[in-house]
């Protein structure tokens, strides 16, 4: 009730607010900015996530604002009546012998007239419970009902929402695909300068010791001895490779044990939390893989973090991940490309990434991707 209360009056003064400066309040990035102050207020009492700034259009703001004037005023005006008349009835009330004669017990000359203790101590305190109850039971829904009017006003319609989600997957996409493509540029060029170089070396080694083979034993030794340590270091950068693609361990052990050793090979402390995750999309496991050990991986780096902690958990088709650290904060993926990696990987799913990182900390980054098989 008291939160239902405080936001009816407060919509009332802004609404007062409001028919002063229209003339101001009808200037598009005015009206927005004033629109998205309200819309998020709206979210906090009805207890939904924030929307952000409003994306509809000026002449659905426009409209929103002559409503939301029509609706505070009448809400709040009931708001002000009922609550209004309790407060002054209980205040009244035991003070009527020092009022005139006859005065109301209301405020706004509402209420049963005051003649002596009997109508007080009765007629009195039956008006107070009367408001009371009314403002207790009114109250609550009638701030609902205009918090959701004002949701409800200012969310995008469905061809809105759909025009903006074909941007954003347009968006996503290009940029997958530039991804795509520094990524095998640079895979060809690992292969190239390392690898490749190496079973070169290899093979002109095992060349050079069949030439030699039965003139120069100690020589083809020595090559033989040569080329079994390249082939064995050209192994270890084709795993090296192949990691960055999709690393084994997901394939031998699950999204929930590839974490496991993730956790336990990182640099700072690391508390784990999964819980069942059922089956997970071969491409949805690699991203999650990638983006707990980009956060992990930035955590030590530049936070100054001592102990790391990481959920990950499924709601139907969605899998979550919070990645929290103890650092320092003030995370900026304008800064580096680790966050912005980050991102580039989960918007290529349809996922999406917040990152709270105030100063002096926590960092929490969370990722949503969907996962329906």
């Amino acid at each position: 009730m008291w939160r239902g209360l405080g936001y009816l009056l407060g919509s009332l003064v802004t609404a007062v607010v409001a028919l002063v400066a229209l003339p101001v309040l009808v200037v598009p990035a005015m009206a927005r900015a004033w629109a998205s102050w309200h819309r998020g207020r709206a979210d906090r009492l009805l207890l939904t996530p924030s929307s952000g700034p409003v994306g509809v259009g000026a002449w659905r703001v426009l409209g929103w604002l002559c409503a939301f004037i029509v609706t505070s005023l009448v809400f709040g005006l009931v708001a002000v009546v009922l609550a209004g008349n309790a407060v002054t009835t209980a205040v009244t009330v035991p003070l009527w012998w020092a009022l005139p004669a006859g005065t109301p017990a209301g405020g706004f000359a509402i209420g049963v007239p005051l003649t002596g203790w009997g109508t007080a101590l009765t007629l009195g305190t039956a008006q107070i419970l009367v408001l009371a109850a009314l403002t207790y039971w009114l109250v609550p829904p009638l701030a609902r009902l205009h918090a959701r009017i004002c949701v409800a006003s200012l969310s995008p319609s469905a061809a809105e929402r759909l025009a903006r989600r074909v941007e954003t997957l347009t968006e996503t996409r290009a940029g997958a695909i530039n991804a795509h493509g520094a990524e095998l540029r640079r895979i060809e060029r690992d292969l190239h300068d390392g690898t490749q170089a190496r079973l070169v070396a290899i093979a002109m080694r095992l060349g050079a010791a069949r030439e030699s083979l039965g003139e120069d034993p100690e020589m083809v030794s020595r090559l033989l001895r040569e080329a079994h340590e390249g082939t064995e270091e050209a192994m270890a950068e084709l795993r090296s490779v192949i990691r960055t693609i999709y690393p084994p361990i997901l394939a031998d052990r699950g999204l929930a044990g590839a974490l496991t050793a993730l956790g336990t090979r990182s640099a700072i402390s690391t508390t784990l939390d999964v819980g069942d995750l059922g089956t997970v999309p071969a491409a949805v496991e690699a991203v999650a893989y990638f983006a707990i050990a980009e956060a992990l991986t930035n955590a030590a780096k530049h936070s100054r973090a001592t102990r790391t902690t990481v959920r990950v958990a499924r709601a139907g088709d969605r899998l979550s991940i919070a990645v929290t650290d103890d650092g320092i904060g003030g995370a900026d993926e304008t800064l580096g490309t680790g966050i912005a990696g980050i991102r580039h990987r989960v918007l290529a799913l349809d996922g999406t990434v917040r990152v709270h990182s105030p100063a002096g900390g926590p960092t929490t980054i969370t990722v949503s991707l969907p996962c329906a098989s």
